[in-house]
Formats: structure tokens, C-alpha cells, sequence
């Protein structure tokens, strides 16, 4: 009984997630070669088949030296054909109730202009019976360049599924990276304890070297009002800042990137080749590891801008940068965490949704500044989209998110590909605190790391939550709201019923009082090891 309920309940969960789009594909081929492109509809007056398979055929007439708006031109046999003809000199309902006079089966508009969806009065939606839609001229050339005069066509629009695989992807990489980030943090204090232990100067009171603590409140409230003001300056000032918040991203990520191979490197014993030059160490494996970490951030800048493939560089770098970010910034005590997520929460939920009442149009700053200048909004299904005709110059855009395409949106990612997001913030930001239980799992000898695996989990479900809230509202959702009231009450519990919560509060048991840099010594084992 409770599998069949399960199952009628995921059934129609899947159900409501189908979205009909306005986005559709045209399959053109000629028995040999098969080609895809996009087309705009309007799925409310002229819907199309959802799957290829259920789509009919027609043979393709090209009358693209015409734009069907009277009848005074004599037309060649069209009928139980498809029309192709120019997009312009009136209606689209009176091109289409003419093609359907001569007996076409479908009639498609190519156009220079800005794919809009098609749309008549009211009194004429119901006396039009056939699809209708528009496409790219270009598209339409590129075709003919493939095909010639003999296409048969098919038209079709398959739906769009709210639950795309995207999601798990998206998922995976956050749970991924918060887990190896806090994992790296707890040791590398590991290592820092046992280099104490083991006669290093100062072990047990001071911090790693390279490592930043924060410890003061003053400092975290300094911190979080100049993000709100960076934040600010990129909305006044994208056009400018953008490049160079790009530059520092190339130049950090490499760093980052560099920081966590060499880590494995000395994990899985990599050994080193050395050898000095005018007083400088230098080793083999650095120098490559140097080399390929910034010539792949030298790509992603070239390439910044490729939709089709650069996502997976971006996502790479990222990684490396909230792993380092994780490993080198370290929350002093459980006081601190509670108000730098705290206030970091509030900031997250005023700039997404107290800020769209202050903007001219209506979109939030933190969306805004996220998505580029160009952005209106997120996309949802409303009833009109538009898809540029000809290739656009794409407007830069901060590289602060993990991209990953929707793979089930295949028609519209035909039409301009189509990303589910997740900020750097959203990884980084609860990715601290479950580096601070890892940490306070190391002070305390927890062999079962019971805070780092618990503040974990609440990880994982604060953002389940965030993806089910977002797909069942169908807008975007300042994870924040979730994650930091899962992950900071689940470590208050998790401390509260073991009785720690007077040292979980106040971590360590040494004071720091400054950025400490500590030469490194040759008898301690480095931060960079992923592991005791």
C-alpha cells in the first residue's frame, strides 16, 4: 500500500513539473541527413506534436521570395505541404489563414528579426487550424546549403521537465565540494596539532601557516558591509568592475586550483624533483602543476563566453576556489558562525527579495549582478519569449556560480542554452561552518567526526529543500534561507545533546589575536596533505 502510494505520488509530481514552452524544434532531412533547429510557436493556438515520433511529416516549399499576404501571386502546388515564406508585411494570422486556403499543412515564417511568439487577435485564434511558427533566416539558409530544395520536415515540442537531471548534477557538486572542503580544513588541523605535539614552536597557539582566522564580531560585521557595498558597486558600475572581478577570479582560481592537485600530489606521494636557480627551490612538479593550472584559467578566459562547453572549466575553477576558500578562511568558534550566517543570511534574502521594490525594473540586484545587465528576471513559462535571429555579442557576466545546462531542455537549448545556477556563496558560506565542526571533531578525537558528518547531512537537506521550494514556486530561492538555519540548528542539537555546547561555543582553546606566518619547519607535515 505505501509503494502504491509512493508511486501515484511521484507520478504526479512528474505530471506537474511538465512545462509546454513556446520554444520547438524543426527536424529537417531528406532520407540521408538529419539536421535540428529552432523555432518559436505559440503552444495555445497552434500546439505541436511533444515527441518526434507522434510529429508528421511534410515536404518543405520554399517561398521565402514571397510574404503570403494576398492572394494576387500565383502559387505553385502547396497542397499537404509545409510553406517556408518571410516573416513581415502583415498578420500572422492572415499569412496563415492563406497558406491554409491553398491547402498547406503547416507554414513557417523565417525571419531576421527577433523570434517572437506568434500571436492574433481573439476572434481569429479559432479560424486558424495549422501550426504555424517562426524560425531563422539563417537557419532556413543553412539548411538549404545541406539539403537543397528536397527537405521534409517535422515539427514538434517537446515538454520541459521542472525535475531536470541538471538539478542532481548541481546537487552532487555542492555536497561534493562542502564535504571535501571541510574534510581538507579538519586535516590540516590535524596536521597543525601534531606538528605542536611533536615539538614545533607554538603549535598548539597559533594558527597554520597562511591560514586566516576570524574571530572577532566587529570583524565579521566589517566583512559582511563591504560585500552589501561590493555588491552595490557592481550594480552601479557592471560595466566596468565586471573585468575585474573577472581578472581576480583567473588569477585566484589558478592559485586554488594549483593549491588543491599539489595537495593530492603529496597525498597519493607524488615525489619531487628539485633543483634551485639563483637561490630559488624550485621542483618539477610544481612547475607543471603551474602550468596547467594556469593555462586552463588563461582558457577560461579566452572562452569565457562559449555557452556550450566553457561551463565545465568555470565549474572546475570554482571547485578549487570554495575548497581553498574552505581550507584557508577559518571560523575561530561556534559564536562566530552563528552571526556571520546569520547576517549573511539576512543579506542573501533583503538583496533577492527587498531589493526588486527599489529597482527600476523590478529584478533583484543580487539576480541582476549574478546574471549580467541584460538579464530581466528568470525564466519561467510565461506565455512570451524572445530568441535573437542573428548571433548577439554576449554581455560579460561574473563568474560567481556553478553552471550546468538543463539537459531535458533540449528545444530550448536549440534556441539559446538554458543553465541551472548555484552561487560560490551557497557552497562557501555553510561550507565554514561544517569546516569548524571537522576542525572541533579533531580538538574533541571524534573517530566518528559526528559534527562534520551531521552538519553535512543538514547540508544535503537544506538544499533539497531549496531545489523543492524552487521547482514547486518556479523561482529562484536564496539557498541561504535554508541552508543556514539546517546547518546551524543541527550543530546547536548535535552539541546541546553530547553536552559540548560550552566548548562548541567557544572553540578553541587558545586565543588568536593576529594573522600568524610561521616559517615553515621540515619536521611538520604540510596543510597541503589531504589527510594525517
Amino acid at each position: 500500500m505505501e509503494r502504491a502510494v509512493t508511486v501515484v505520488i511521484l507520478s504526479l509530481v512528474f505530471l506537474a513539473s511538465q512545462i509546454s514552452c513556446q520554444e520547438a524544434i524543426l527536424h529537417v532531412s531528406n532520407g540521408n541527413t538529419e539536421r535540428e533547429y529552432c523555432i518559436v510557436h505559440n503552444h495555445s493556438w497552434t500546439p505541436l506534436s511533444q515527441s518526434l515520433e507522434a510529429a508528421v511529416q511534410y515536404p518543405l516549399v520554399n517561398m521565402t521570395s514571397t510574404m503570403l499576404c494576398n492572394n494576387a501571386t500565383v502559387f505553385p502546388d502547396v497542397k499537404g505541404k509545409a510553406l517556408v515564406v518571410m516573416r513581415g508585411g502583415c498578420d500572422f494570422s492572415q499569412k496563415a489563414l492563406l497558406a491554409q486556403s491553398l491547402g498547406a499543412t503547416a507554414l513557417l515564417l523565417a525571419s531576421n528579426k527577433t523570434l517572437i511568439t506568434p500571436s492574433a487577435n481573439d476572434s481569429e485564434y479559432a479560424k486558424v487550424h495549422i501550426p504555424l511558427a517562426l524560425m531563422r533566416y539563417r537557419d532556413f539558409l543553412e539548411a538549404q546549403k545541406v539539403f537543397g530544395e528536397n527537405m521534409e520536415v517535422k515539427l514538434y515540442a517537446p515538454p520541459q521537465s521542472k525535475l531536470d537531471p541538471s538539478i542532481a548534477v548541481m546537487l552532487l557538486i555542492a555536497i561534493v565540494t562542502v564535504a571535501l572542503g571541510g574534510f581538507w580544513s579538519g586535516a590540516c588541523e590535524r596536521d597543525r596539532l601534531n606538528g605542536g605535539a611533536d615539538g614545533g614552536e607554538g603549535g598548539g597557539n597559533k594558527a597554520d601557516s597562511g591560514e586566516l582566522f576570524l574571530y572577532s564580531p566587529l570583524k565579521v560585521v566589517i566583512f559582511v558591509a563591504m560585500m552589501c557595498g561590493m555588491l552595490v558597486l557592481m550594480y552601479f558600475f557592471y560595466n566596468v568592475l565586471v573585468y575585474v572581478i573577472i581578472a581576480i577570479f583567473c588569477l585566484a582560481s589558478a592559485s586554488a586550483l594549483f593549491s588543491c592537485l599539489d595537495a593530492v600530489m603529496e597525498k597519493i606521494g607524488c615525489g619531487t624533483l628539485s633543483f634551485s636557480v639563483r637561490n630559488w627551490n624550485l621542483s618539477v612538479r610544481s612547475i607543471i602543476l603551474a602550468s596547467v593550472c594556469i593555462t586552463i584559467a588563461v582558457i577560461w578566459g579566452v572562452y569565457r563566453n562559449e555557452d556550450r562547453w566553457i561551463w565545465i572549466l568555470q565549474d572546475l575553477l570554482g571547485i578549487a576556489f570554495c575548497l581553498n576558500f574552505m581550507k584557508t578562511i577559518s571560523l575561530s568558534n561556534f559564536k562566530i558562525c552563528v552571526i556571520l550566517l546569520t547576517l549573511l543570511l539576512v543579506y542573501d534574502v533583503f538583496f533577492v527579495f527587498i531589493t526588486p521594490f527599489f529597482t527600476k525594473n523590478g529584478v533583484s540586484i543580487m539576480v541582476q549582478v549574478a546574471l549580467g545587465p541584460d538579464a530581466s528576471g528568470e525564466k519561467t513559462q510565461g506565455n512570451m519569449v524572445e530568441v535573437p535571429a542573428e548571433p548577439q555579442i554576449p554581455s560579460e557576466k561574473l563568474p560567481v556560480v556553478m553552471r550546468v545546462p538543463r539537459f531535458s531542455a533540449w528545444a530550448q537549448n536549440l534556441c539559446g542554452m538554458q543553465f541551472s545556477i548555484l552561487g560560490y556563496g551557497d557552497i562557501i558560506v555553510p561550507g565554514l561552518l561544517v569546516a569548524y565542526c571537522s576542525r572541533f571533531d579533531v580538538w574533541i578525537n571524534s573517530r566518528k567526526k559526528i559534527y562534520f558528518v551531521s552538519c553535512c547531512i543538514a547540508y544535503l537537506l537544506g538544499m533539497i529543500m531549496t531545489f523543492a521550494v524552487m521547482l514547486l514556486s518556479g523561482m529562484g530561492q536564496p539557498a541561504l534561507l535554508y541552508l543556514v538555519p539546517f546547518t546551524l540548528i543541527t550543530s546547536a542539537v548535535v552539541a546541546g545533546c553530547r553536552g559540548e555546547m560550552r566548548q562548541f561555543w567557544a572553540g578553541t582553546t587558545y586565543e588568536v589575536t593576529e594573522r600568524t606566518e610561521v616559517a615553515p619547519d621540515p619536521t611538520r607535515g604540510s596543510c597541503e596533505e589531504v589527510g594525517s
